[in-house]
C-alpha cells in the first residue's frame, strides 16, 4: 500500500471514530424516547401521527407481536412500491415519459428495495421517474433503514431488561429511528453534495452535441434482451457512433444522502456513485464513504451505553475496525500491483507503485486506486452496495474481497442496524463456544446463553450461506442462468455467486458483467433478498425476547470478560470461522483459480 492509501484510510478512520461517541449517545437517547432539544416540532408530528393511526406510544410488544408489525409494515411497502412502478406511466412527475418496468423487473425492485438491498436489473435513469425514484425508492431508503436500527435496538434492550415480557414498540421505535436520526442527518448531507456540485431538480433530460464523434463497441443483444455469442462463448461486438449526449437531471441529492446514510446503496443513475453527479469530486467521495459507515459504527456505542456498559461497544467496534483494516489492504495491495500480464509486456513497469497506474481498468481518475478500493470494501462490508468503481474489473483477489466482505455477513460495520445485530449474534455464538471449551454455561452480559438463543442464532447465522450457495448452484445448473454470463469459466462462476451472495447479504452491488435484467435472475434474486433479510430478522428478535425474559446473572470469578482482547480476538475468530469457511469451496471455484490461471503465466 501507498502513502496515499495509507493516509486516505487514516483519516477515514480518524473521522469516523470521532463521531461515533456523539452520535451513539444521541440514538440511545432518540430510541429510548428522551426529547429531543431543538427537535420541537418533530415531536408535534411525531404526536399528532401516533393520534392519526390510533398509536398507543406507551403500548410494549412482545418479540412474536413486534415481528409481525415489521412484517406486516414491510410488506406493504412492498406492494405499494410494485404498484407505483407499474403505474407509472399514468402518473406526475415523470418529464421522460417511462413507461412501466415489466413485471418481474418491477418484482424484483419492489423486494429489493423494502430489504435495503437495492440491487438494480434496470438503468435507473432509462427506467423510474422522477415520482417513482422519490416517492418509492427513496421513501423505501428510510424505511428499510429505519427497519434495520429498530431490530438492532430491540437486541440491545434484550440484553439490557431482564425479567421483561416486552421489546418495545415496533410503530414508535421506526417512526423515531425515521424523524430523529435518519431524516436530519440525511438532510445535512445532501446540502453538503449540493454545494459541491450534485445535481436536485426537475427538469428534462437535456441533449447535447458532442465536440467530436465517438465510436465505441458494444454487445449485440438477441430479441430476448441477452448479449449474443459465438460458438466459442465470444460476445459478438457492434460498432456505434455517437454524436450527441443525453445529460440526466433529477432530484439526486436528496436520495444520494439517504442512500449512504441507510447503507442502501440504489443509485440515480446507472453508474451510481462514479457518475460526476452523484459523486462530483474527492470530497464528496469521502462523505459518502463516511456516511456508509457512520450509523453502523456508532450503534456500537448506542449498545454499550443502553447496556451500561460501554466497553463492550467499543471492544465491538474495535472487532470491526480490524477486521475492515485488514480487508482493504488485501483489496487495495492487489490493485496496486496491477495485471502481471501486463507488466510482462512493460506496460506496467512498477506494479507496486500507485505512480505505476495499477489496475486501473473500471476506476474513475479522479479516484484512483485509493480511493476506489476504500470505497469498495466501505460499501460491502455494510449492505451498502454503492461503487464508484467496476468491481467486475478488479483482478482476481482484488475482486474477492467484496465478495468475502459480504460472505462475512456484512458485521464488519455492516448495515444500518444489521451489522450490529449479527455481530451481537456472531459474539452469543462465540461466547457459547468458549463455554464449552471451559466446561461452563456460557453467558453474555449476564444473560444465561442456553438451547433456544443457539438455535435462533444458527437460523439468523446459516439462512444466508444456505440461500446463496442453493440459489448459485441452481443458477448455473440451469440455461436460464448461464444465459446471462458473458465471461464463461471461472470469472463467469464468480459473476453468478457474486450476484445471489449480494441479494442473500443485501447489498446490492454486482459484479456487473452477467445480464440479470431477466425473469429468471429477478424472480429468484426477488426471492432471495426477501428470505436474506426477514428469516434473520424474526431470529434475532426472537432471541431478543428470549434473553429479555431472563434474569440477570452477577458476575462472578468464572464469568468471561467480554470487553479486552481475548473477547474480540474470539469475536473475529467466530466471524471468521463461522462466517468464512463455509465459502471456501465456492471462492476456489472462483477467484482463487481465476488469480492461479493470472499468474501462471
Amino acid at each position: 500500500m501507498t502513502a496515499q492509501s495509507w493516509g486516505l484510510l487514516a483519516l477515514f478512520l480518524a473521522v469516523t471514530l470521532l463521531l461515533v461517541k456523539p452520535l451513539g449517545l444521541y440514538m440511545a437517547r432518540v430510541m429510548e424516547g428522551e426529547p429531543i432539544a431543538g427537535l420541537g416540532l418533530g415531536a408535534r408530528l411525531e404526536s399528532r401521527l401516533y393520534r392519526l393511526c390510533g398509536i398507543d406510544p406507551a403500548a410494549q410488544m412482545g418479540w412474536k407481536h413486534y415481528a409481525l408489525a415489521l412484517l406486516v409494515f414491510n410488506a406493504l411497502g412492498a406492494l405499494l412500491l410494485y404498484a407505483l412502478q407499474r403505474l407509472q406511466g399514468w402518473l406526475p412527475l415523470n418529464p421522460q415519459h417511462f413507461g412501466a418496468p415489466s413485471a418481474d423487473s418491477a418484482f424484483n425492485t419492489a423486494l429489493s428495495f423494502v430489504t435495503n438491498t437495492n440491487w438494480q436489473s434496470y438503468t435507473p435513469e432509462t427506467t423510474m421517474s422522477y415520482l417513482t425514484q422519490m416517492a418509492g425508492l427513496a421513501v423505501q431508503n428510510f424505511l428499510s433503514a429505519a427497519t434495520g436500527i429498530v431490530v438492532a435496538v430491540t437486541l440491545i434492550r434484550g440484553l439490557a431488561r431482564h425479567s421483561a415480557r416486552t421489546i418495545g414498540n415496533f410503530w414508535v421505535d421506526v417512526t423515531r429511528a425515521t424523524l430523529y436520526v435518519l431524516l436530519p442527518i440525511a438532510t445535512l448531507i445532501a446540502l453538503a453534495l449540493v454545494s459541491q456540485g450534485v445535481i436536485q431538480n426537475f427538469s428534462r433530460y437535456r441533449e447535447v452535441k458532442l465536440l467530436q464523434p465517438v465510436t465505441y463497441q458494444q454487445p449485440q443483444l438477441n430479441g430476448a434482451g441477452q448479449p449474443l455469442t459465438t460458438a466459442a462463448g465470444v460476445p459478438v461486438l457492434q460498432t456505434l457512433t455517437a454524436r450527441t449526449q443525453t445529460l440526466p437531471m433529477g432530484p439526486v441529492a436528496s436520495q444520494e444522502a439517504i442512500k449512504e446514510l441507510g447503507t442502501n446503496g440504489g443509485g440515480f443513475f446507472n453508474a451510481n456513485s462514479a457518475h460526476p453527479f452523484e459523486n462530483p469530486n474527492a470530497w464528496t467521495n469521502l462523505l459518502e464513504m463516511l456516511a456508509i459507515v457512520l450509523i453502523p459504527a456508532a450503534l456500537t456505542y448506542t449498545f454499550g451505553f443502553m447496556v451500561a456498559d460501554t466497553r463492550q461497544g467499543w471492544a465491538v467496534l474495535a472487532a470491526m475496525v480490524i477486521l475492515f483494516v485488514g480487508l482493504y489492504a488485501v483489496c487495495n495491495h492487489s490493485e496496486q500491483r496491477g495485471n502481471p500480464q501486463l507488466t510482462a509486456l512493460g506496460v506496467n513497469q512498477r506494479p507496486n507503485s500507485e505512480q505505476s497506474g495499477g489496475n486501473m481498468e473500471g476506476k474513475e481518475v479522479r479516484f484512483g486506486i485509493a480511493g476506489s478500493t476504500l470505497f469498495a470494501t466501505a460499501s460491502t462490508v455494510t449492505s451498502t452496495g454503492a461503487v464508484n468503481s467496476m468491481h467486475d474489473s478488479y483482478l482476481p483477489l482484488g475482486g474477492m474481497v467484496p465478495l468475502l466482505d459480504m460472505m462475512l455477513g456484512e458485521v464488519v460495520f455492516g448495515g444500518v442496524g444489521s451489522g450490529l445485530y449479527s455481530m451481537l449474534i456472531f459474539a452469543i455464538i462465540g461466547v457459547f463456544i468458549a463455554g464449552l471449551m471451559i466446561g461452563r454455561t456460557p453467558e453474555y452480559l449476564g444473560k444465561k446463553i442456553e438451547a433456544f438463543e443457539m438455535k435462533m442464532s444458527a437460523i439468523a447465522i446459516l439462512v444466508m450461506p444456505f440461500i446463496v450457495l442453493t440459489g448459485t448452484a441452481i443458477a448455473v445448473s440451469v440455461a436460464a442462468g448461464r444465459a446471462g454470463v458473458a465471461n464463461p469459466g471461472p470469472h463467469g462462476f464468480s459473476e453468478i455467486l457474486y450476484a445471489f451472495t449480494s441479494a442473500g447479504n443485501n447489498n446490492g452491488s454486482a459484479f456487473a458483467g452477467i445480464s440479470a435484467d431477466t425473469p429468471f435472475y429477478n424472480t429468484a434474486l426477488g426471492v432471495v433478498v426477501w428470505l436474506g433479510r426477514f428469516w434473520p430478522i424474526v431470529a434475532v428478535l426472537a432471541v431478543a425476547g428470549s434473553l429479555a425474559a431472563k434474569k440477570r446473572i452477577p458476575v462472578s470469578a468464572g464469568t468471561m470478560p467480554t470487553h479486552g482482547p481475548t473477547f474480540i480476538a474470539l469475536l473475529i475468530g467466530t466471524v471468521l470461522l463461522v462466517g468464512a469457511l463455509t465459502f471456501v469451496p465456492a471462492l476456489a471455484l472462483g477467484p482463487i483459480v481465476e488469480h492461479l490461471m493470472l499468474w501462471s503465466h
